[in-house]
């Protein structure tokens, strides 16, 4: 069953961490004022005729548009709900990529503790990759990710 607008908003309005701003035509959004990145809107012009979008880029199985949003028109509860926190957790500080090391560089050189091996771990694309030499050694989505992963492979930064 198709929600309509009352439903899709009162699902949207369960997020207390989400404000609703009124715009246009009777539309409305709802932002994220606790995003830890340059986006704050999550839910972006719904409308009481059901239509609207929320923002989803790099949320995995997902069809963003080139503005990394997915409309919602034929949305469940459940399908609307699970989008919005993931759209959320994506925004959150614990989500949001990091595109710059803790010292503020965008890439780091990690060696093991005789110094035999080195792998360089780089900002490319919204994610981190650890490379050995040429060679893609990981992908990861977060900073922490990485780090976490070359500090259990015995590597410490240079």
């Amino acid at each position: 069953m198709l929600l309509d607008y009352s439903q899709k908003l009162a699902i949207v309005e369960s997020f207390p961490e989400l404000e609703k701003k009124d715009v246009s035509l009777g539309r409305v959004n709802f932002q994220y004022p606790e995003s830890a990145a340059d986006k704050k809107t999550v839910v972006y012009h719904l409308h009481p005729n059901g239509n609207g979008y929320v923002y989803a880029k790099g949320i995995e199985g997902y069809d963003a548009d080139p503005k990394g949003m997915v409309n919602i028109r034929d949305f469940s509860e459940s399908e609307l709900q699970t989008l919005l926190k993931k759209a959320i957790f994506a925004l959150s500080p614990e989500g949001v990529y990091e595109k710059e090391t803790a010292d503020g560089n965008d890439h780091e050189l990690w060696v093991t503790p005789s110094g035999r091996q080195q792998l360089e771990v780089i900002y490319d694309n919204e994610l981190w990759n650890v490379y050995a030499g040429d060679l893609l050694d990981g992908t990861f989505r977060t900073y922490k990710e990485a780090i976490e992963y070359l500090d259990e492979e015995g590597f410490i930064r240079k």
